[in-house]
């Protein structure tokens, strides 16, 4: 698989693999084997950045760690601090002591001396930029880390941070039904050198073309609690995959793979993490890095796409209020 760079020089296979859904938000954990099968696969065909973050469970940290101790120099793991005790549910907490806390913790749970990249999950409007950005660098200077990163961060976050650490990269949803980044965000990265890593890049699943209106999920998935995830908004957005599976067709693709060609597309300083609990749905995203959209191509899906009404916000308001900050 084709390598790019990220901010100021950390190499990535061009696809990364997002590891969320192994153990959170999509429903009951995936068998542990067939975790690190997964991870072992992926890393097999190509894709040398995985994702993760305190958030997720311990478990998360842990099934990284172990499916990647044998190659762990040969790859990329990013994880996240930001959270009160770890959980999502609690609220936001960045404070430096609280940075320095998950850190060894990740370091344990991944079986590394270094985590490659380390991001802010959201930004913690209690505590200045400038002392986050700051116990990162205090953290890089002492060789726990190597790189920062942000997400879902606004660009006036973005610009302080940047003034005090390096951020190398900012990790924000971003995919053919979600391309709000494109008016303030994509700009700010590419003036100041900072690469993009998109989660969500098929739409937590709706652009595979494998979700309609009569989809039920899992009571634990959280897709449940997403306005645009509602049976009259799915239903209403079944016209986004009307007009990826046509553009599939003609490329003899699927709409996953043309909308992660897409994403890869826009820039060479983005890569996208798709997750999978599935082998072949990981060789089928794994494929998209194959596929070259040329200018007319390109052309015809944004028009389509620009002429298409989004139903349903991305986020419940209790989420939405956590972003862009």
């Amino acid at each position: 698989m084709k390598k790019r760079i990220l901010g100021n020089g950390l190499e990535v296979s061009e696809l990364g693999l997002g590891c969320m859904g192994l153990s959170f938000g999509y429903g009951p954990a995936t068998d542990k084997e067939d975790a690190i099968k997964l991870i072992r696969s992926a890393y097999e065909q190509g894709v040398t950045f995985f994702d993760t973050a305190e958030a997720y469970g311990a478990i998360n940290e842990q099934l990284l760690g172990e499916a990647l101790e044998p190659f762990r120099r040969e790859v990329v793991i990013a994880t996240k601090f930001g959270f009160k005790n770890g959980d999502s549910s609690q609220g936001q907490d960045s404070r430096p002591e609280r940075i320095r806390a998950v850190a060894e913790k990740s370091l344990k749970h991944l079986k590394t001396d270094v985590i490659d990249l380390f991001y802010q999950h959201r930004v913690d409007t209690n505590v200045p930029m400038e002392d986050v950005a700051g116990t990162v660098k205090d953290l890089i200077n002492e060789g726990k880390v190597k790189h920062f990163g942000m997400s879902e961060a606004g660009v006036d976050s973005i610009k302080k941070a940047h003034a005090e650490q390096a951020v190398t990269a900012l990790q924000s949803e971003y995919s053919l039904w979600w391309r709000e980044p494109e008016n303030e965000i994509l700009p700010t990265l590419e003036e100041l050198g900072i690469g993009f890593v998109p989660f969500s890049p098929l739409g937590k699943g709706f652009l595979t073309g494998k979700i309609n209106e009569t989809t039920t999920f899992d009571k634990t998935d959280f897709r449940n609690i997403v306005p645009r995830f509602s049976e009259e908004n799915r239903k209403a957005n079944q016209v986004l995959i009307t007009v990826l599976e046509t553009l599939a067709n003609q490329k003899q693709a699927s709409p996953a793979q043309i909308a992660l060609a897409w994403i890869l597309a826009q820039k060479s300083w983005i890569t996208p993490i798709p997750g999978t609990t599935k082998l072949h749905r990981l060789t089928e995203n794994i494929g998209a890095s194959t596929i070259d959209l040329s200018a007319t191509d390109l052309a015809e899906i944004n028009t389509a796409f620009n002429n298409i009404k989004v139903q349903g916000d991305r986020y419940p308001k209790h989420l939405q209020d956590r972003v862009g900050k």
